[in-house]
């Protein structure tokens, strides 16, 4: 029977792999609550820009200002997205925080996945660059994998260079794109391509299988301030900036 999905893991799997992001996400929307909103200071100066220079409602700055939050917690969910279906390839599976994300059952590859290629700092590239090298120190005939999914090329070569001041290099370590790692486990050129196209569609399919919660975070949110600028008669903005830094100088009279 032929996949509705891609061609390199079961429509099963697929769908399982969404369904881990999707409680990801609702998990992050379920910790935005008013009092995590507020909790690392909203900068309502910034607010007031976005509101007049790119013409947006306080109601709109509001919800976007809660999906960005949201957002900031989703990224890693994001990699263990990828890390999950490629380890659901046959021959392949996840690290399970046993120090890789994929590697083949066979020991002949280990891979630590990004989902950006500027999210290590050059402490974190050195780690990064050893432990790769130690794997492929341990199994002789491995190749090991800096995989970056959202990379500036297309490319797969010999990871080396200048970090930290020291100078490193490996004959089997390596880096390597995202869409160029998709078809070195699946042996399908275009798999990532697959996986781009096919996700609109799985989600909807999922999201047809659950039940899903209507009152969205940053509709409630933005209910419980609107709640309080009733009582307060302020705008949205200085009510947030009153609860914010109701204890500066004068803005106790916003």
């Amino acid at each position: 029977m032929q996949n509705k999905y891609v061609n390199f893991i079961s429509d099963e799997h697929f769908l399982n792999c969404i369904a881990l992001l999707y409680k990801a996400y609702v998990k992050a929307k379920g910790n935005i609550t008013k009092k995590a909103f507020f909790v690392n200071k909203v900068d309502t100066i910034k607010l007031t820009f976005d509101a007049g220079f790119n013409k947006m409602s306080e109601e709109n700055l509001i919800k976007a200002e809660v999906l960005r939050q949201i957002d900031k917690s989703i990224n890693n969910s994001i990699g263990t997205f990828h890390e999950q279906i490629l380890g659901g390839i046959e021959g392949f599976e996840v690290g399970n925080l046993s120090g890789f994300d994929i590697k083949a059952v066979d020991n002949t590859l280990f891979a630590d996945i990004k989902n950006k290629h500027n999210t290590m700092n050059s402490s974190s590239a050195e780690s990064l660059f050893q432990k790769l090298a130690h794997y492929a120190d341990t199994y002789k005939t491995s190749k090991c994998y800096w995989v970056q999914i959202l990379a500036k090329g297309s490319f797969e070569e010999k990871w080396t260079g200048d970090i930290n001041g020291k100078e490193y290099g490996h004959s089997r370590v390596f880096k390597i794109s995202g869409d160029r790692f998709y078809t070195l486990l699946s042996g399908q050129e275009d798999a990532f391509l697959q996986l781009y196209k096919a996700l609109p569609i799985a989600i909807q399919d999922y999201l047809r299988s659950v039940e899903q919660d209507k009152k969205l975070t940053e509709d409630s949110i933005l209910g419980e301030i609107k709640t309080a600028t009733e009582a307060s008669r302020r705008s949205i903005l200085d009510q947030i900036t009153f609860e914010n830094f109701g204890y500066y100088l004068g803005f106790d009279k916003l």
